[in-house]
C-alpha cells in the first residue's frame, strides 16, 4: 500500500496554468475503480485550502465540480492520472501539496449493505516546473 501512496503525487504532478493549477492523481488502489467511488476530494496548497467551489476536476474535455464525480459513470484506471483543477495562482517554486478523499469500495463490504470507505490523504512537495517524468500514464476522460 505505502509504494502506491508514494506514485499517487508523482514528482511532475502539479502543472501552473493561467490562472490556476493543475493536479495529476494516481490511484492509491490495486485496481481500477468507478469515478462514482471518489468522494470528498480536497486539495490544500501551501498550507491553504482550495475552496470547494473553485476545484473542478478535468475528464477530457469537460469540467466537472469535484463534488459531482459520485454521479460520474466513467472509470479511474489504475495507471491513468485524475486532473483536478484549482483556481490558484502558483509562484515559482516548490509547494507543500494535500490531497484528501474517500475511496467507497464496492465490491468489499465494511458491514451488511455499506461499502469499505478508505480515507486517503496525500502529501508532496511538488514543483510546478518539475519536467515531465517518462510515464504511460493518461489523463482520465
Amino acid at each position: 500500500m505505502e509504494a502506491m501512496l508514494q506514485t499517487a503525487l508523482r514528482e511532475d504532478a502539479l502543472t501552473a496554468t493561467p490562472g490556476g493549477f493543475e493536479l495529476r492523481l494516481g490511484l492509491p488502489w490495486i485496481r481500477s475503480m468507478p469515478l462514482s467511488s471518489v468522494a470528498g476530494l480536497a486539495v490544500e496548497v501551501d498550507c491553504v485550502a482550495v475552496p470547494s467551489g473553485e476545484l473542478t476536476v478535468l475528464l477530457g474535455r469537460r469540467r466537472v465540480p469535484a463534488g459531482a464525480l459520485p454521479e460520474e459513470s466513467g472509470w479511474w484506471f489504475v495507471q491513468d492520472r485524475l486532473v483536478l483543477s484549482g483556481r490558484r495562482e502558483l509562484h515559482r517554486g516548490a509547494h507543500a501539496v494535500t490531497v484528501d478523499f474517500r475511496l467507497l469500495v464496492p465490491y468489499l463490504h465494511a458491514g451488511p449493505g455499506s461499502p469499505l470507505v478508505l480515507p486517503f490523504r496525500l502529501e508532496a512537495w511538488l514543483d510546478p516546473d518539475q519536467a515531465p517524468v517518462p510515464s504511460a500514464s493518461l489523463d482520465v476522460t
